[in-house]
């Protein structure tokens, strides 16, 4: 769920685009009063790229979410990191470097354990 955050932490750190794109002014222009704007150029070119859509967290509706199980955002997180957990592979690493790191490790334990 951290990192479902921090991605909405820096779309929103992008700050808000005042250009005439960033405002929509020529969808504004086209769309006449009581129209809507979701099949306009501007639209489509950018609601893909416009919000910061969790792929964890659940957007439907309470009856679809309901009907689908009421899953809580920490139970899909769980369910997440076990996918991630089942995928992962250790990256390579030099045996020198993996040697020494190991030491370290051993040393410090001991230290902490002193």
């Amino acid at each position: 769920m951290d990192c479902e955050l921090l991605g909405m932490f820096h779309k929103l750190l992008e700050g808000i685009d005042l250009s005439e794109d960033g405002l929509a002014m020529q969808s504004l222009r086209e769309v006449a009063p009581g129209g809507h704007h979701l099949g306009t150029e501007h639209t489509l070119s950018h609601y893909e790229t416009a919000f910061f859509k969790s792929k964890l967290f659940d957007y439907n509706d309470a009856e679809k979410w309901m009907l689908e199980g009421k899953k809580t955002a920490d139970q899909l997180a769980a369910v997440k990191v076990k996918e991630l957990l089942a995928e992962y592979e250790a990256p390579e690493i030099d045996p020198g470097i993996e040697e020494a790191l190991q030491e370290f490790v051993t040393k410090r334990k001991a230290e902490i354990n002193a």
